[in-house]
């Protein structure tokens, strides 16, 4: 069943009192409303017995949640578009209306029935594996995993533990870490607590290192130690160097991934350097022009922005186009007032600085995210990615 556009029905279950009966595909004359006619009798049918490679419409899709991939939804079937074709008959659309289960329910007077009715082509839907038996055809939601990751988080965060497993479990691991970072803390725990360790470990490794501090601290001791030791030296060290700040602070907010140049550098070499960093930085609209690119908490001598740089040409020179007055946190600031000089001086970024030396950036989206309500949050875009 799964792998094929339009599936073919390779037979029909037959249930008679307690017994079921098979009807092969050869044996259906047609299918109406009112039911299947047959081209044989009872007699001539043979007793279903499953082989644990069949996918049972009526069972395992009908009245269960699928994937609607170009909605981007989670949509519940209330019925099934079964078309004849010249290979046989085939299942060409789920139909998510309320008209067919009204009509189930053996309602006489279904509400608003002059509603048109709402078919999803089958090519764009995708069924959960955890709702079929052991053996069955199982999908790959390779088709899933091309949207954009908060669509995938949100579609994660509407479906029973199960099914948000099962998605982020079929995903590539850059793909499953961009989506858990667009997921909400409750979920990306739970996800994480019942997940591979390894698995957990490598997708963690490809998070946002404030992401994946946020996330390692919802977790508990244990859990969280043995991940942290499974990842690669560099990734655990930038976790571990931010689980040390209080969460409410700037060096709880910040990311130690910000794109750092030096002041000989010509704006065309200082881009070209950006270019090849072997990460990708959560903001680039500033640069960050410091003494030495060898140290981990190199001095900040000043910052520029991508605008600055493009319009002041080239040929200059960083330490021509910088600025020397800039604003920035310590990592003990406060959350609130780290969003107080955000806010006030309209920045996207604010430098987190200690003796002189450049720990990491704030993000604007990281600084809603921590002050804004809980609802208001889920809604906030990363509009800086």
């Amino acid at each position: 069943m799964h792998g094929e556009r339009f599936p073919v029905v390779t037979g029909l279950v037959v249930r008679q009192g307690r017994r079921e009966w098979l009807v092969s595909a050869a044996q259906i004359a047609e299918i109406t409303e009112n039911g299947p006619g047959l081209t044989t009798t009872r007699e001539k049918l043979e007793p279903f017995a499953r082989t644990g490679e069949e996918v049972l419409l009526s069972r395992h899709v009908l009245d269960h949640q699928l994937i609607d991939l170009d909605g981007k939804r989670i949509i519940r079937v209330n019925d099934l578009q079964l078309t004849s074709t010249t290979a046989g008959w085939r299942v060409t659309a789920v139909d998510v209306s309320p008209q067919p289960l009204a009509r189930r329910l053996g309602l006489r007077r279904p509400a608003r029935t002059d509603q048109p009715r709402e078919m999803l082509d089958w090519a764009d839907v995708e069924y959960f594996t955890s709702e079929v038996p052991a053996g069955s055809p199982k999908a790959t939601h390779e088709r899933l995993a091309r949207l954009h990751p908060a669509d995938i988080a949100h579609l994660v965060d509407a479906v029973p533990f199960r099914h948000g497993a099962e998605i982020v479990a079929s995903l590539p691991i850059e793909t499953a870490a961009e989506a858990m970072e667009e997921m909400t803390p409750e979920r990306q725990a739970d996800l994480v607590a019942g997940m591979d360790v390894q698995r957990a470990a490598e997708i963690i490794e490809q998070m946002a290192p404030d992401d994946a501090a946020d996330l390692i601290a919802d977790l508990d001791d244990a859990k969280a130690r043995d991940l942290l030791d499974r990842m690669e030296e560099e990734a655990s060290g930038d976790v571990e160097d931010l689980l040390a700040y209080a969460e409410d602070t700037a060096g709880g907010l910040m990311t130690p991934e910000f794109v750092s140049v030096t002041p000989d550098m010509s704006v065309s070499e200082a881009i070209d350097h950006t270019r090849r960093l072997p990460f990708e930085p959560e903001i680039i609209y500033y640069v960050y022009v410091v003494d030495s690119l060898d140290y981990d908490t190199p001095l900040l001598l000043g910052i520029a922005s991508l605008r600055d740089m493009i319009l002041g040409g080239l040929e200059r020179r960083m330490e021509e186009v910088m600025t020397t007055s800039f604003h920035a946190a310590t990592p003990n600031t406060p959350a609130e007032e780290v969003a107080r000089v955000v806010s006030e001086y309209n920045l996207l970024a604010l430098p987190v600085v200690e003796e002189g030396q450049i720990l990491g950036i704030v993000t604007v989206d990281d600084v809603m995210e921590m002050l804004l309500p809980g609802p208001w949050r889920e809604r906030l875009p990363r509009l800086f990615r």
